[in-house]
């Protein structure tokens, strides 16, 4: 396969656009931008000529830091053993100030976040109030399903940092002062946040070469790489600083016929050993037919038993003996018995009297 094609940038190009780029933000003044128009951000938007296979987090450091000194920082850190939450702060504090560190506003413990940052509320009070997220690289991966989804549409999910370095100074501010650039495998475009409104257009430029000197470097794909790079901020246009020659075309053609024939190739390797295995099971048990030949064995026709009618209701009744009725003491006689009685009342009446 085709080694990554280079970016070349005309630098006075990309000077002209930063500086047209800032000519519009210093006209652009509405009510709610009059105080933030210094640290407004300026973004790349970077354009591939293929959508890449796996998603990508490629970190990018800056020869000039892209935030102002005024961005609040919030730490995330892990619970200490044997330590409350307050003496949790206290000991990250005294030891952020050992190393030098002195742009961390605020430090949250783990345990603080679970209970006091619970609400809804809470969390979108908590991403308003800080600019940038740092996270103790060992607690990173319990803090999405705290912070909630936020915090990740916002772009501002904490960057992972060890505590346990020692040069966590210049760590912390690499980490600060540096970008992320997210490729996905969804789509051809992604953008990195690499400069500010308040820079000069030197510092601008450099950190623009920089930023895409590293990301040609660091994708995983193979053979023409940037198809289009725009500079814009949130507020204005995208302004074009590099576009790649149609020339490509017949370089990306290649890799395609290529990929396509190595796919072909698999196919067809898969399909020779799904049809021989197919063939030995066929074999299997053809072999195990000719071997086990099944006995004919008659078949006994089976006798019909005949049907039991079954009795009807009025049989049932006739059939079924009468309870035998216990004689009480004091109950009346019954109807048989009153009937004896008259019946010998008159035959004694028919019976003369003899005189």
């Amino acid at each position: 396969m085709a080694d990554k094609t280079p970016v070349v940038l005309d630098r006075a190009q990309v000077k002209k656009a930063v500086q047209a780029l800032q000519a519009f933000l210093k006209t652009k003044s509405t009510s709610d931008a009059l105080f933030l128009e210094d640290a407004q951000p300026i973004s790349l938007l970077f354009t591939l000529w293929m959508v890449p296979r796996e998603a990508q987090s490629i970190r990018i450091p800056l020869p000039h830091g892209q935030r102002p000194d005024t961005d609040e920082v919030c730490l995330f850190t892990r619970d200490e053993p044997k330590m409350t939450s307050d003496q949790t702060q206290r000991f990250y504090k005294k030891l952020l100030e050992e190393k030098g560190v002195k742009n961390i506003t605020e430090i949250i413990p783990y345990s603080v976040l679970r209970t006091e940052y619970k609400p809804y509320e809470a969390k979108r009070r908590l991403l308003g109030n800080f600019d940038v997220f740092l996270s103790d690289d060992r607690i990173r991966r319990r803090l999405p399903s705290h912070l909630g989804k936020h915090f990740y549409e916002r772009k501002k999910e904490p960057l992972s940092v060890n505590l346990q370095s020692k040069h966590l100074a210049r760590d912390i501010q690499r980490v600060i002062q540096g970008t992320y650039l997210k490729v996905t495998n969804k789509g051809c475009c992604c953008m990195a946040r690499i400069a500010h409104a308040g820079m000069t257009a030197d510092e601008v430029t450099e950190n623009i070469e920089a930023a895409v000197q590293t990301v040609v470097a660091k994708l995983r794909t193979k053979g023409p790489v940037m198809k289009l790079i725009h500079i814009k901020s949130q507020t204005s246009v995208a302004l074009p600083i590099f576009t790649s020659d149609l020339n490509q075309l017949s370089e990306l053609e290649k890799i395609k016929e290529l990929a396509r024939k190595k796919r072909g190739g698999k196919d067809k390797k898969k399909a020779e050993k799904n049809e021989a295995e197919n063939t030995k099971q066929t074999d299997a048990t053809s072999e195990g037919k000719e071997e086990e030949i099944p006995q004919l064995v008659p078949m006994a026709t089976p006798i019909k038993k005949p049907k039991l009618e079954k009795p009807s209701k009025e049989k049932q009744l006739e059939k079924a003996p009468k309870p035998a009725v216990a004689k009480k003491e004091g109950k009346a006689p019954n109807k048989k018995t009153k009937t004896a009685g008259k019946t010998d009342s008159k035959v004694k009446r028919k019976v003369p009297k003899v005189k």
